[in-house]
């Protein structure tokens, strides 16, 4: 079976940096599952696996503005330290979620300097080419509940609750 929109793609990869360095794995784990066409993953990729079946290895290469998107600067803000009521110490490095006027965004600490913090609230992967080593290890059929649910439900989670 050839991957198309709403069929269940099981694949293993390794994401790597135009400097070769690996950024993300599924070796030693199992292959990550979605369903295809709706949108569980960078379009990018998506595109590229469409029309291949099980057994196929492939490089994609994923340029930004089908990845994470471009880093915006404007997402880049410095704040005041006691904006972190609570946080005993705050490091370049942690995460937190941010209430903004758009909703929930999570943010990464990138600097502190005193009574300031920068926090950066683009994913950390936004502006970076992606370069993907695919073997894909099934294709199947989506079941009615996934389609209706939008993704894909492992073993044993049938009629499991949202």
């Amino acid at each position: 079976m050839q991957i198309a929109q709403n069929s269940v793609v099981a694949f293993h990869y390794t994401l790597t940096n135009d400097s070769g360095e690996v950024l993300d794995s599924s070796e030693g784990r199992e292959p990550l599952t979605y369903l295809h066409g709706s949108g569980n993953i960078i379009p990018g990729l998506e595109k590229e696996l469409e029309g291949h079946q099980s057994g196929d290895k492939l490089q994609v290469n994923v340029s930004p503005e089908e990845g994470y998107g471009e880093k915006q600067e404007a997402l880049v803000q410095e704040v005041p330290r006691d904006a972190f009521q609570g946080v005993e110490s705050v490091e370049p490095g942690m995460q937190f979620q941010a209430q903004t006027q758009g909703g929930p965004l999570m943010v990464t600490v990138t600097q502190v300097e005193g009574d300031t913090v920068v926090v950066d609230g683009n994913h950390p992967l936004a502006g970076q080419k992606l370069n993907f080593d695919v073997e894909i290890a099934e294709v199947r059929e989506a079941t009615n509940e996934e389609l209706e649910h939008g993704h894909v439900h492992g073993e044993g989670e049938e009629g499991h609750e949202h």
